[in-house]
């Protein structure tokens, strides 16, 4: 079954809200950053440039597992630099192919080289169980003759 909607559709019901970090941040600042957001990743940019990401993920794996201690490890060294985004315009189904295709959780929005959101693997889903369950009331509705048409 194919979703309906944008990811532009997403950001404006759930917030245009970007949380960013530098590359010479350490990784206890993102991680910091991250719990007070309750976000489970960051944008890694020097000004205006996207230069990469750090979740969660990359702690677990790149500093906890390894035995390093974060306030002396720097987001850049452990930001995953290759970025796949989105563009507001992406429908939710490419979003969710995207995700799912480079095993990513997160998505920065962006607009040419401009940020303007980013959305996560959960935005998507409750999108669609919200439209899922919005066509099944309307259904039932047309079905028990409620529906006004």
């Amino acid at each position: 079954m194919k979703s309906t909607g944008t990811i532009e559709s997403i950001l404006a019901h759930k917030g245009w809200a970007v949380y960013k970090i530098t590359p010479q941040a350490t990784v206890y600042e993102a991680i910091a950053c991250m719990d007070t957001n309750n976000v489970g990743a960051l944008l890694v940019m020097e000004g205006e440039r996207l230069v990469g990401m750090i979740s969660e993920r990359d702690y677990t794996r790149k500093v906890a597992l390894k035995g390093k201690v974060s306030k002396q490890v720097l987001v850049e060294e452990i930001m995953t630099k290759a970025i796949i985004s989105v563009t507001p315009r992406h429908t939710i189904d490419e979003g969710l192919r995207l995700m799912n295709d480079h095993r990513v959780r997160h998505l920065p929005v962006l607009e040419g080289e401009k940020v303007v959101g980013i959305v996560s693997i959960g935005n998507l889903v409750n999108w669609i169980i919200s439209s899922q369950k919005t066509t099944i009331t309307h259904l039932e509705d047309y079905i028990s003759g409620k529906y006004p048409g």
